[in-house]
């Protein structure tokens, strides 16, 4: 069957390397907004005093926007374009973070998740319309090469999200310990300013994109697949999506429970502020990591790099489960490295060849990033029953199916009913 690209007007050879400098601003702030959720989490469990199943819904917060927007979010891009579509991506999330003001004010978990689930709703609009755009930049056989850049500013984000956020709101307090009325009241304030710088830079942001005369493609409104075909007659796609998923829940997994892990006694008995620095270096073997692959797949297949990645992964989280004390911190913060080309490669294997329902397709893709969402709580409720160390066996089953994913699933087929 003839696939005809909706990139009819794609932006000229010239003008691609300035496009990605743009897009990479944009992957950096996203992958910023969504990695301090890793510090943020561990922050209100001592606020609100929560159990882990209770933090967990920090995620459940953010990744359920992409369940509930990512379809309407497609909508918007195919009759927006690209640009518009990020500019009002980046409005959306500015407006969530300036939320987290009157959250901290009325001192209320339930405001905080509020502005989190604003804040992802930009973030939803982000990703459905950036990640498309990078990967039919060029050619289809670079397309994962391609966004694995794109998704290595993203990292850099990410990296630099924990970092900041354990100087600017992680105290040196024990994470066991109980806060006072008026350590609880400080705490919450010192959520604001953060939150208000980033709401001041993407609103800016959205501004001067919003002015740009970018040669990005066309509107895609005018773009119809052709009779019959639809996006749940492509199994690369719809497995892929279960990919997304698994792959999502298993990182979310990884991170949300992060700080508290490494400040349990028998892992790495450190303060919330010094395990937010190992964090950054998990987000830091992401940067690397997705750098090699750029590198690695022009020469290797895609989906034999994801499912060694994914091998590997497995592996370290095992390691990380049946050890204690530095081998255990280190196996867990070298899953960065090998998670990195996950999200990026089965995005890009899923949503290759789908011609005129690429947006589609992207906008499916991310409705199933609600497994970080729905796998943490998952994950909370086993760390509150069988103990946080045992809980990670939940990321180390996702890795099976991204293993399979990129050995078998990936492959395109006959577009039949799947």
């Amino acid at each position: 069957m003839t696939q005809s690209s909706p990139l009819k007007n794609a932006p000229p050879e010239q003008n691609t390397g300035f496009v990605m400098a743009v897009a990479a601003t944009v992957f950096f702030l996203f992958g910023f907004g969504t990695s301090l959720n890793g510090v943020l989490q561990p922050h209100l469990k001592s606020i609100f005093n929560l159990n882990y199943g209770q933090s967990t819904l920090v995620q459940s917060a953010f990744f359920s926007a992409y369940f509930v927007l990512s379809m309407p979010a497609a909508a918007l891009m195919a009759k927006l374009g690209y640009q518009k579509a990020m500019v009002a991506g980046l409005g959306v999330m500015g407006f969530g973070a300036l939320l987290f003001y009157p959250a901290a004010d009325y001192l209320s978990y339930g405001v905080f998740l509020a502005a989190i689930f604003v804040l992802a709703a930009g973030v939803t609009m982000l990703q459905v319309s950036a990640n498309p755009f990078v990967t039919l930049l060029g050619s289809s056989a670079t397309a994962s090469s391609r966004l694995n850049l794109a998704q290595a500013f993203n990292s850099v984000g990410q990296m630099l999200a924990p970092y900041l956020g354990g100087l600017l709101f992680l105290s040196a307090v024990a994470a066991t310990e109980a806060l006072s009325d008026q350590q609880k009241l400080s705490a919450a304030q010192a959520v604001k300013l953060p939150y208000l710088v980033i709401a001041a830079i993407l609103l800016i942001l959205a501004v001067v994109l919003s002015q740009l005369k970018l040669s990005l493609p066309a509107s895609l409104a005018s773009a119809r697949p052709e009779p019959g075909d639809s996006v749940w007659k492509h199994s690369h796609l719809v497995l892929g999506s279960l990919g997304i998923f698994a792959y999502v829940g298993a990182e979310i997994c990884v991170t949300s429970l992060f700080v508290n892990y490494l400040t349990q006694p028998d892992i790495g008995n450190m303060t919330p502020k010094t395990a937010a620095g190992y964090l950054s270096l998990l987000w830091l073997g992401m940067i690397v990591g997705r750098l090699l692959g750029t590198a690695i797949m022009r020469t290797i297949p895609a989906g034999k790099v994801l499912a060694t990645a994914a091998a590997i992964a497995f592996a370290l989280t095992i390691t990380t489960i049946m050890t204690t004390g530095a081998i255990a911190v280190a196996s867990i913060v070298l899953v960065g490295l090998f998670e990195s080309v996950m999200f990026p490669t089965i995005f890009a294997l899923a949503v290759s060849n789908l011609g005129t329902l690429t947006a589609k397709g992207s906008g499916l893709i991310n409705m199933a990033i609600v497994g970080g969402a729905l796998l943490p709580p998952v994950q909370g409720y086993l760390a509150d029953h069988i103990g946080l160390h045992l809980s990670y066996i939940v990321p180390a089953l996702c890795y099976v199916y991204v293993f399979y994913y990129g050995l078998s699933g990936s492959k395109i087929r006959t577009a039949a009913a799947v």
